[in-house]
């Protein structure tokens, strides 16, 4: 089965190289990985290395707490990031607390050797999804403490399928997996692996951080006072037409704040045209003349605020639920603000507990919205309970990077 599994990354590689005549990620992958074990033995310093592992940013995010205390506790200890996706790479490759940053080499035999030789990791963290199974069978084999952070595992994973038992034998090679719930603990359980504790998900230890302290916007904090406020973040088209329509029958009522995945200036300009029957203008675009009570729709055409801005709003609306799934509702809820998305979100296990708990909600039409969006912003008591509901929720699962951290480094077996 080995042999099958490395010709299907070798076979992986040669379609990567033939999709990077018209693909830019490939390219990028492509690229990434021509001399890229030349370039990682010419930059590393073997000793007291710390390797994490992670697909893209959203991984990478899971496993900074667990960094952080690293450094905090031992500064000479050294931090080996590797990314799968080009996207995660380009945006953290200059990340402070990593001494090292790079591609992961292709999981084939040779490589695997090689990195390994060359980088001689003390202890090693994979993150969430990432099974790469000869990187497993080599790092076990030479005796180097694998550990998974923040694993996920649901029936559909090869894992549990009835071909599985090969890909199934390598979890028990980790030396413990760290898992987000009882689910996949259950899913554990009857393939017979029962190295893992059940001890939640690293990103509520992040986003919670990052929360503590978020920057002020003098004029979101002007334009917002006293009004009751909407946020529209990381919306997509199918999410702005929804709040629009919902616009045109409350905007004496509410002030929204709209924060789109996309800030190009096509797009842009389609928001703009959705709120015409609205005062709307760009962040960019506000200036100390502006009388801020006249304006009923701020559009932010930058990147990088959106966390810091939901402590403005009372309500947010998160999108993509009617695309391929919602983006990060974590930062609203430790904001407590309550959560509004699409029905594509069952996939995201936070987005199911809050449903539950009546922190967030999910529509499907217009009707759904109007009717969540009435009862959230024109009834002050059912704001407060759902949003209490965030804030418990949120305070009940953070934690769990110190758990990963104690048991990996201060011995607690």
């Amino acid at each position: 089965m080995r042999i099958l599994y490395t010709f299907g990354i070798r076979l992986y590689k040669t379609l990567i190289g033939f999709a990077s005549l018209f693909n830019s990620k490939a390219k990028k992958i492509s690229e990434a990985q021509k001399g890229l074990l030349q370039k990682i033995k010419s930059e590393v310093e073997p000793g007291h290395i710390i390797w994490f592992h992670v697909s893209s940013v959203g991984e990478f995010e899971q496993a900074i707490p667990i960094i952080e205390k690293i450094k905090e506790n031992d500064p000479f200890k050294k931090i080996l990031v590797s990314f799968f996706s080009p996207s995660g790479y380009e945006l953290r490759k200059n990340y402070k607390l990593a001494e090292y940053v790079f591609y992961l080499p292709f999981d084939t035999p040779k490589n695997v050797k090689q990195f390994l030789e060359i980088v001689k990791p003390e202890q090693v963290f994979f993150v969430k999804y990432e099974f790469w199974f000869n990187y497993i069978y080599q790092i076990r084999n030479l005796g180097i403490p694998l550990y998974l952070v923040s694993g996920i595992f649901r029936p559909s994973q090869h894992f549990f399928k009835p071909y599985g038992s090969w890909f199934a034998k390598h979890l028990k090679m980790f030396t413990h997996l760290f898992i987000q719930d009882s689910v996949s603990a259950s899913l554990l359980k009857k393939i017979g692996v029962n190295n893992y504790t059940v001890s939640g998900d690293t990103r509520f230890d992040r986003v919670y951080q990052n929360t503590l302290n978020p920057l002020q916007f003098d004029d979101i904090a002007n334009f917002s006072e006293g009004n009751k406020v909407l946020l529209l973040g990381s919306s997509w088209p199918d999410d702005e037409k929804l709040i629009a329509e919902y616009n045109l029958l409350n905007n004496k009522e509410i002030k929204i704040i709209i924060a789109p995945h996309e800030i190009n200036e096509e797009h842009l300009q389609k928001i703009e045209k959705l709120f015409t029957t609205s005062k709307i203008k760009r962040w960019s675009k506000i200036s100390s003349s502006d009388k801020l009570q006249d304006i009923n729709v701020i559009l932010v055409d930058s990147i990088g605020k959106l966390m810091h801005l939901y402590q403005y709003a009372d309500v947010a609306y998160v999108g993509g639920g009617f695309g391929a799934g919602i983006h990060n509702i974590l930062e609203a809820a430790c904001f407590g603000k309550p959560i509004v998305y699409g029905p594509n979100y069952h996939k995201f296990k936070e987005a199911r507990d809050l449903i539950e708990l009546k922190g967030a909600f999910s529509v499907s039409n217009f009707d759904d919205l109007e009717k969540i969006l009435n009862k959230l912003l024109f009834n002050n008591d059912f704001l407060e309970r759902s949003s209490n509901q965030c804030i418990q929720y949120v305070n009940s699962n953070i934690g769990s990077s110190t758990k990963v951290y104690e048991y990996c480094f201060n011995s607690i077996k």
